[in-house]
């Protein structure tokens, strides 16, 4: 019998295990008798937020055992999970939902030069926790550390579902266009009548998602 793989879901940015998304998968793959691990990529303070305590968060779900995982992905969660993927050959599969590639160059869009500036000279600013529901500071080491990494042009070697809002003012699809050109050969794309949050879409990602993990024998 063929072992079947570990699941993981990644929020996103600014968000916790307790979103939206995170519960729909959660219940989905428990209805498939598959149990999944959420972590809380916050980590102990949000205020010290890095890619790399996430990436470390995340690699500590990883076992000893080389069991094969699956990774589940939105937006910052997205992006983590390809950055993860690169470098272990456990990952079997991915499911990416609006992930946040061109992290660096999209921030000054997002947050603007001046607001940036600010940032960098106070060494925190005050940004809305979904998750908390409230603001909450975090120090500008996130910035520094995200220039460490590439998050732009990123390969993939392993089957990945992909599916963006073509109306997503926060991650502009044309990142996952770009994305997918450059692994055709390992990307499945689905481009979607929604925004960001993907919500209205939910039931579509997780069909195709679940066909996709069954045709790869991994659900």
């Amino acid at each position: 019998m063929i072992e079947k793989p570990s699941f993981i879901y990644l929020h996103g940015f600014a968000s916790g295990p307790s979103s939206s998304k995170a519960r729909y998968f959660d219940e989905h793959l428990r209805s498939e008798s598959v149990p999944v691990s959420i972590p809380d990529l916050n980590g102990r303070s949000f205020e010290k937020l890095t890619l790399s305590s996430q990436l470390q968060i995340i690699e500590n779900q990883f076992d000893s055992s080389n069991k094969k995982v699956v990774m589940i992905g939105s937006s910052m969660g997205g992006l983590l999970a390809v950055l993860k993927s690169i470098h272990s050959a456990q990952v079997a599969a991915l499911v990416l939902m609006a992930p946040g590639f061109g992290l660096m160059k999209r921030w000054p869009g997002l947050f603007g030069e001046n607001t940036l500036a600010d940032w960098k000279q106070r060494g925190a600013l005050d940004v809305y926790h979904h998750g908390a529901g409230s603001y909450l500071p975090l120090g500008y080491q996130f910035i520094d550390d995200a220039a460490r990494y590439q998050t732009d042009n990123l390969r993939v070697t392993v089957p990945t579902i992909l599916f963006h809002g073509k109306n997503d003012a926060t991650v502009p699809i044309v990142e996952s266009e770009d994305f997918y050109d450059s692994n055709i050969d390992q990307v499945e794309f689905h481009p979607l009548d929604d925004d960001h949050q993907l919500l209205a879409s939910l039931d579509y990602i997780w069909e195709h998602s679940r066909s996709f993990l069954k045709r790869l024998n991994l659900l």
